[in-house]
């Protein structure tokens, strides 16, 4: 009788671990992701662009307060913050004497781009999708995310987006342009 019930437990093995792998998708990451109403930590990015040797390094701070506050500030190697606010975005760096406040909704292929952290971010997969086409993999313990831009606008600027974490935290967010350049931020998250 235990050999029976061993040799049927067995069988249903592939079975077992098939289900909990399906049964991880876009909607049972956004709802861990969503559990997060705020987080900060510090970010260390590469861009490499094809017209240099060496990539541009830079590195700072994150801070996100669900559903819309998302705050990027760069301190090395020069000072300049992003800050999103319900839809609009500031961008100010001193070094360059540029001060602006854009309305998202107004550029498309910013707004995209913008959504792709600000939804992953929040949890907010109807405004993701409306953006991008999502494939999801792994587990919830180490998850990886493409986002394949929907928009004509939006994929003339990024082709996709790669985004990886554990849990309901963001690790790295790597974005591939048209053009062939594509940056990598990865994100150390303050411990809570």
């Amino acid at each position: 009788m235990k050999i029976r019930i061993l040799t049927l437990i067995l069988l249903c093995l592939p079975l077992l671990s098939h289900a909990e792998t399906s049964a991880w998708n876009e909607q049972v990451l956004m709802e861990a992701l969503a559990q997060v109403k705020t987080s900060q930590g510090k970010f260390s990015e590469s861009k490499f662009l094809s017209m240099l040797n060496r990539p541009i390094e830079s590195s700072g701070t994150l801070s996100f307060h669900a559903p819309g506050h998302l705050e990027k500030h760069t301190l090395s190697p020069k000072v300049e913050s992003l800050v999103l606010d319900e839809g609009v975005l500031t961008i100010d760096s001193k070094s360059r004497n540029i001060k602006r406040t854009l309305v998202l909704q107004e550029y498309p292929a910013v707004w995209s781009i913008v959504e792709s952290i600000r939804s992953t971010l929040a949890g907010d997969l109807p405004t993701l999708q409306r953006f991008y086409k999502i494939q999801v993999d792994g587990s919830q313990a180490q998850w990886k995310m493409k986002l394949l831009p929907i928009e004509r606008q939006t994929r003339e600027v990024i082709r996709e987006i790669r985004i990886t974490g554990k849990g309901g935290r963001v690790l790295s967010v790597e974005t591939f342009e048209s053009n062939g350049d594509h940056a990598l931020m990865k994100v150390t998250p303050d411990t809570p």
